[in-house]
């Protein structure tokens, strides 16, 4: 038995919490580096933070992928990668 597949307007929302998911992070990341050590133990927070963004890109890249192939007539990047004013907060 196949797995469903999203659908487009489940790629929607789920582009639209990782983006904000990534906005949180890289604002995280930016407070921790500016308080803290960008290197040494103290770092460590950090550079984790940097790691998570790096695996949130990688996973919007691939579902914009994935987006392309099961809706081509659908996909554009906004959904992915959705303006500023479209984002979502984590806050």
């Amino acid at each position: 038995m196949t797995k469903p597949r999203f659908t487009f307007e489940e790629h929607v929302d789920v582009g639209l919490r990782l983006s904000a998911v990534r906005d949180e992070l890289l604002h995280l990341g930016t407070r921790l580096s500016n308080a803290y050590p960008r290197s040494g133990p103290e770092a460590e927070p950090s550079q984790c933070l940097d790691e998570a963004l790096k695996a949130v890109e990688r996973a919007r890249v691939e579902l914009e992928r994935v987006l392309n192939g099961e809706h081509p007539e659908q996909a554009q990047p906004s959904v992915y990668y959705p303006d500023s004013d479209d984002r979502l907060s984590v806050r």
